[in-house]
């Protein structure tokens, strides 16, 4: 039995609040050092908003891999999103695996930096896509 489209549009606003605070979370771990931890609600950050805008549109995902995956193929493959945003999320899935499972690997602040701006804007583009 599927959600019906209330549920569905509670869930996702409930995703779409989680996606948000990972990303005010993000200020006071930057100013800590922490960006392991940066990376880390980057991640969660886009994984909650695109796991918001699958399923509003009434897609159903069991992994973070399917996630980024879906993600790919329904949004970033038919041009709604862009390919730089495909790459984003990837990327970010990536140095978050490396940084939580890795005991060698140390992210650092010129590698995560730079992403914070662009997954603002994708959340931000999520948000649009979606009417909230």
């Amino acid at each position: 039995m599927g959600l019906t489209i209330e549920e569905r549009r509670i869930i996702v606003r409930f995703e779409m609040k989680k996606a948000q605070s990972m990303m005010s979370q993000i200020e006071a771990l930057k100013n800590l050092g922490y960006w392991d931890s940066v990376a880390n609600c980057l991640y969660c950050a886009i994984f909650h908003a695109v796991l918001a805008l699958l399923i509003n549109d009434g897609h159903s995902v069991n992994t973070h891999k399917g996630t980024i995956l879906m993600f790919g193929q329904y949004y970033v493959g038919t041009r709604i999103f862009d390919v730089a945003d495909g790459r984003l999320y990837s990327r970010l899935q990536t140095i978050r695996e490396k940084g939580d499972c890795c005991c060698v690997y140390q992210t650092s602040e010129d590698e995560v930096l730079p992403m914070i701006e662009p997954t603002h804007n994708l959340i931000k583009k999520i948000i649009a896509y979606i009417g909230l």
